[in-house]
């Protein structure tokens, strides 16, 4: 009798003392064989557990890891809420050229002044001007505010500097200051034509009236800063005649006429020079810009390019077995898409705890119930875009908790645009993604896990079983596209063309390349 030993060698000889020697033997060979054999089993055991519950673990970690750093450093970019308290009095500087990242600034500030129950915000302002488009979203900003808003004028106040001065409650003026010279003008500092210079000034004229009398000033004063056909008349006495635009220095604003401030209420060397003369109490507690943003403006305009990379990164997650990169680059166009919001003073932590309590209820749902129970997976959906939507709401404190069709429009927009462009993507790749190199070669790097097997034994592969193209099997685990289907007795790992498959459906093979199946939906008879 020969038998192998575990070196190789052979044992010849007969008797008890040779069988005891081959026990051991035979007993390590017969453990081995039922560790494999178990080892087989949980290959082919259907599970939730299965590669997609895995790659969404992977993708999981990396997510919360970049949320949470975003929105740690986030705190340390944009302080106004921590270093506002309750009856404080604000200082908001308005430096520089008028324009969107000033808007974004300043947004922020005064909900952070409000939210926090400031007495008083002031603007100390030093501009020469901007964009008219800039300055007509400050003011819509600042007619929002429910607290008491000054503006000192710390040298200039020019052009559209005189539009935002004049949507605040109180202006005072620095000794050397101006006010005044808002006329339109084209980029290049040339006059508009005279048919857009005519609509141009009247459009801003009745916007500026407006705002000047809803802030206590005089309606005559603001549109004369605009229009140069404007005459200014208090009684008899004419303050500013036709034939060019007004501008005022500081003793000509404070210049008291029938009693009352032709249009700065004083003249003040400081801040603090201010508060007193104005009786204003409290703690003076200043918010300086941050530098970001003019970045808070470039993704708050792009935020559709962002919500789509959002969604296509998600969508190539879940769609490529072992891909986690596509899940890291969807969790920074989210976390980018609410940091820009959340410096440009749109969305705070609430709308960002809503996102991850979505994200957690989709893993929960995929992890644990993809074969029981949809709940979980469509209440994450509806709580991820609805903090999508919320994020891009510019809402202020006091107003109604339900936004106003003009406040939804552009959000709508812009959750519209990315959804109908993720679903045009999807549809394309789900058409030709399978069809790529790319694919293939996830698909199959994912389809057959090494495990445990007989050391010197061939490698034993679930598609040992001769399939051909029309065999109908049932799909064992989901089919997200790949997974496990039962042909005959044997569980063998398939592919789709793209398709999501439930458990238990019937399916047909429509290709085979080597150990790749692919698979799809059996026609119903």
């Amino acid at each position: 009798m020969e038998l192998p030993q575990a070196d190789g060698k052979l044992i010849r000889g007969r008797g008890i003392e040779n069988m005891k020697m081959l026990l051991p033997i035979l007993k390590g060979r017969a453990r081995s064989a039922a560790e494999a054999a178990l080892a087989r089993r949980r290959l082919s055991r259907p599970t939730n557990r299965g590669p997609t519950g895995r790659r969404s673990l992977q993708v999981a970690i990396p997510v919360v890891a970049i949320f949470a750093v975003t929105f740690f450093i986030a705190p340390a970019i944009a302080q106004a809420r921590d270093v506002i308290h309750k009856g404080d009095v604000v200082v908001v500087p308005l430096r520089g050229e008028v324009a969107p990242s000033l808007l974004a600034f300043l947004r922020r500030a005064v909900k952070a002044a409000e939210s926090n129950e400031a007495s008083t915000i002031i603007f100390e302002m030093n501009t020469y001007g901007g964009r008219l488009d800039a300055a007509a979203d400050i003011v819509n900003a600042l007619n929002q505010t429910n607290i008491p808003t000054y503006t000192f004028i710390n040298t200039n106040a020019g052009s559209a500097g005189a539009i935002i001065a004049i949507a605040t409650q109180h202006i005072f003026m620095a000794p050397v200051s101006a006010i005044g010279a808002a006329a339109p003008i084209l980029p290049t500092g040339e006059d508009l034509p005279a048919t857009a210079r005519d609509k141009t000034i009247s459009y801003w004229s009745a916007l500026i009236r407006g705002s000047a009398i809803k802030n206590g000033h005089n309606p005559d004063i603001a549109e004369a800063f605009m229009n140069k056909d404007k005459e200014v008349k208090i009684g008899d006495r004419v303050v500013h005649p036709k034939g060019a635009v007004l501008t005022l220095n500081a003793q000509e604003a404070a210049e008291r006429i029938n009693g009352k401030p032709l249009l700065a209420e004083g003249v003040v060397d400081s801040i603090v020079d201010l508060t007193k003369k104005a009786g204003l109490k409290g703690n003076v507690v200043a918010i300086e810009p941050t530098g970001f943003e003019q970045i808070a403006f470039w993704i708050t305009a792009l935020a559709p390019l962002l919500l789509l990379g959002g969604i296509l990164g998600a969508y190539f997650e879940f769609k490529i077995p072992g891909a986690t990169l596509p899940g890291i680059i969807s969790a920074i166009c989210f976390a980018l898409f609410f940091l820009g919001h959340y410096l440009a003073g749109l969305a705070g932590w609430e709308v960002v705890a809503l996102f991850v309590l979505g994200i957690v209820l989709v893993l929960i749902e995929i992890l644990f119930f993809a074969h029981t129970t949809i709940v979980f997976g469509v209440v994450g959906v509806f709580l991820m875009l609805a903090s999508l939507l919320w994020t891009m709401i510019d809402r202020y404190p006091g107003q109604n908790f339900f936004p106003t069709g003009k406040m939804l429009a552009v959000p709508l927009l812009n959750l519209f645009i990315a959804i109908i462009s993720s679903l045009i993507v999807i549809a394309l790749l789900a058409r030709y993604l399978p069809r790529t190199s790319i694919y293939r070669r996830f698909a199959l790097m994912d389809s057959n896990p090494p495990g445990p097997s007989l050391a010197g034994a061939p490698r034993q592969f679930a598609t040992a079983l001769s399939l051909t193209p029309g065999m109908q099997g049932t799909a064992v685990t989901v089919l997200r596209p790949s997974g496990k289907a039962r042909f005959a007795e044997h569980v063998v790992d398939v592919v789709t063309e793209g398709d999501f498959i439930a458990p238990q459906t019937p399916v047909t093979v429509i290709q085979t390349d080597g150990m790749r199946v692919v698979v799809k939906r059996a026609a119903q008879g």
